[in-house]
This record gives structure tokens, C-alpha cells and sequence, in this order.
């Protein structure tokens, strides 16, 4: 009986070793961009979604198209330094989008917005914080066709935007006609990539 008491407390003792070193134990690069990859797949196939169920159609509205569901890409200011995004649909057609028009994440109800300020807040997802929760240094879109770090946007028609245009009557413009890769690339460089299809908006 005393062995068996001592070999339990033995593997009692190795066991709360084991979930000490876990908790406390420094996460690699590698895992933050692994989880990365996984936010960001969720984040595309939920704005995908929500662009499909959210017709932006407007006969009374010339540039209706720029109001379609979108995630950019944006510098904080200079002072702060790093990158972070927003998932919006854009009602004022400025460029500017602001909390109240960006889209909540399923996780946390919080709001998937941040500004070039890059501070967290009780309200927006920390995780758009790309620099400062995943050390990203840049992120490189083939598709991009804007003098920044880029975006993507849906249709509800499953058809995915490099860019909203400024024109009238050019619904269809920057439509992407092969697949989209965005790439995540971290201080070390060490890279991430996500990939969109083109015609369906598919996330792989």
C-alpha cells in the first residue's frame, strides 16, 4: 500500500510538472503563426458569408459596389509602427470605415475593427492586431491592386474584389480571376499563406 502511495504521488507530481511547463512554457513563432492561419481562415469564410447573405444591390445607389463586405489591410501610425485589418461594409464611401460598420467576431462579439492608433480596446477583437499579437512585419497579397497593403472583398454573388471602384456603372471592376494568395511574414521570416479561389471565394 505505501509503494502504491508513493507511485501515485509520483505521477500526481509529473503530471502537475506537465501542465506547469505547457501553460508557462514560451509559445514558438511557428504556433502563433499556426493560429494565425486559423483566425484569419475563420475571419475570410465568415465575411464570405456574410457577403452572401447581404445583398448590397442598390438601382438608387451609383456606387453601391463599394459597400460590399470587405477586410483591409492597414499601417498604424508611424510613431506606434506595425499592421493591422478590419472587416467592414463601408456606408459612408469615404475609405474610412468605422466600428459600428465593421463586422463582429462569432468568438468573442467583439467588433473586427482597430485604427492606425493600433490600441487594444474592451470592444474590437485584439486579434486584428497583427503585429503586435503575431510579431507580422508585412503582408504581401498577389491580387492587390491598391497603393497599400491591399484587401479583398465578396460579392454576394460568390465573385471576391481586389479593389471597390471609384467609377460608376463598374460593378465587376478588380474582380479577381485567379486564385488570391495572402502572405502573413513574420519578424523571423517565417510565412504563413492563405489562399482565396477565384468565381467562389473558397478559403483554403
Amino acid at each position: 500500500m505505501k509503494k502504491a502511495s508513493i507511485l501515485f504521488e509520483l505521477i500526481l507530481i509529473i503530471v502537475l510538472i506537465s501542465i506547469i511547463y505547457v501553460i508557462f512554457l514560451p509559445k514558438p513563432n511557428t504556433n502563433r503563426l499556426e493560429e494565425l492561419k486559423n483566425r484569419i481562415t475563420l475571419y475570410l469564410k465568415q465575411v464570405r458569408y456574410q457577403a452572401l447573405i447581404d445583398d448590397k444591390y442598390d438601382e438608387e445607389e451609383a456606387l453601391w459596389h463599394k459597400r460590399r463586405w470587405t477586410m483591409k489591410f492597414f499601417r498604424c501610425r508611424e510613431s506606434v509602427g506595425g499592421i493591422y485589418f478590419s472587416i467592414y461594409s463601408e456606408k459612408n464611401d469615404t475609405g474610412q470605415p468605422n466600428q459600428k460598420e465593421s463586422l463582429k467576431d462569432p468568438l468573442t462579439n467583439k467588433y473586427i475593427y482597430n485604427n492606425n492608433y493600433c490600441k487594444e480596446s474592451l470592444e474590437n477583437s485584439k486579434y486584428t492586431l497583427l503585429t503586435k499579437n503575431y510579431d507580422i512585419k508585412t503582408v504581401e497579397i498577389s491580387c492587390n491592386s491598391t497603393d497599400s497593403l491591399g484587401q479583398i472583398s465578396f460579392g454576394n454573388d460568390g465573385r471576391v474584389y481586389s479593389k471597390l471602384s471609384n467609377f460608376t456603372n463598374e460593378q465587376y471592376a478588380y474582380e479577381i480571376k485567379t486564385p488570391c494568395k495572402m502572405k502573413f511574414i513574420a519578424n523571423n521570416n517565417k510565412f504563413i499563406e492563405v489562399e482565396i479561389s477565384s468565381k467562389t471565394g473558397f478559403v483554403e
